[in-house]
C-alpha cells in the first residue's frame, strides 16, 4: 500500500495542529513530530486489527481529539518553554549588562573633568534599581515555572515587564550619557564605551524580541 496515502490524515492532522501553535521552534517541532508519531502508531495499530488505512487513521484521529480540544495543553507547554527562555535571558543579561557599565565608569579617563547635574545620582540609582528588579524577576519566573505549568501569566509578566523597561532604560541611559556635561557626552567616542553600548543595544533587542515571543504565546494559550 501506498505510504504516502497510509499517513495522509494524520499528516493533515499534525499539520493542522502546528499551525495553532506558538512559541520555540524546536520544542514546537518536538512536540508536533511527537504527536504525528502517536498518531501514526495509533493508525497501524488499528490497520492490523482489519481496518483499512483511511479508516484507521480515521479512527486514530478520533481518538486523539479535536486540535481545538488538544492544541491548549500543547501551546502551554509551549509558552512554558518560552517564558523560561525569556526569564533565563533577563537573569542573565541584565547582571552581566549592570556589570559591564559598573565596571566602566570605574575605569572611566581621570582626564575627563566629569561635571555631573543635580539629577544625576537620582537617575543613575534609578537605573541599578531597574537592572536588580528586572534580573531578579527573571529569577523568581524561572523559580515558579518549575513548581507549577500555568505559565500564562509568567509569560505576559515578561512580556510586559521588558517592553515597559527597555525604552525606560534607553531613555535614562541616554540620559546620564548625552546630557550630563560634555565629557559623559564624549564618553560614546570612547571606544570601550561604544563597544559596551553596542552590547547594551544588542541585548535589549534580544530581550524585546524574546519578550514580544512571550506575549503572543500568552495570547495563544487559552485560559484554563
Amino acid at each position: 500500500m501506498d505510504t504516502a496515502f497510509q499517513t495522509a490524515a494524520v499528516d493533515d492532522y499534525a499539520d493542522r495542529l502546528a499551525k495553532t501553535l506558538r512559541g520555540p521552534r524546536r520544542a514546537r517541532n518536538d512536540l508536533v513530530a511527537e504527536a504525528r508519531d502517536g498518531l501514526r502508531d495509533a493508525a497501524e495499530a488499528y490497520a492490523e486489527e482489519g481496518l483499512p488505512p483511511d479508516e484507521a487513521q480515521a479512527r486514530a484521529v478520533a481518538d486523539f481529539g479535536p486540535v481545538a480540544e488538544v492544541a491548549p495543553g500543547f501551546q502551554e507547554e509551549l509558552t512554558a518553554a518560552q517564558s523560561r527562555r525569556t526569564a533565563t535571558l533577563l537573569f542573565l543579561s541584565t547582571p552581566a549588562v549592570a556589570l559591564m557599565w559598573g565596571v566602566l565608569w570605574q575605569i572611566f579617563p581621570a582626564d575627563f573633568d566629569v561635571v555631573k547635574p543635580v539629577w544625576f545620582e537620582v537617575v543613575a540609582r534609578s537605573v541599578d534599581l531597574i537592572q536588580v528588579a528586572t534580573g531578579l524577576t527573571g529569577a523568581a519566573v524561572l523559580l515558579r515555572l518549575r513548581r507549577t505549568r500555568r505559565s500564562r501569566g509568567a509569560a505576559r509578566l515578561l512580556g510586559l515587564l521588558v517592553w515597559i523597561q527597555a525604552p525606560l532604560m534607553a531613555a535614562l541611559c541616554g540620559a546620564l550619557m548625552f546630557t550630563a556635561g560634555t565629557a559623559l557626552s564624549a564618553f560614546p567616542g570612547y571606544l570601550p564605551g561604544q563597544v559596551a553600548t553596542y552590547v547594551s543595544v544588542a541585548f535589549w533587542a534580544w530581550q524585546l524580541w524574546s519578550a514580544a515571543r512571550c506575549l503572543t504565546s500568552a495570547g495563544s494559550a487559552p485560559a484554563r
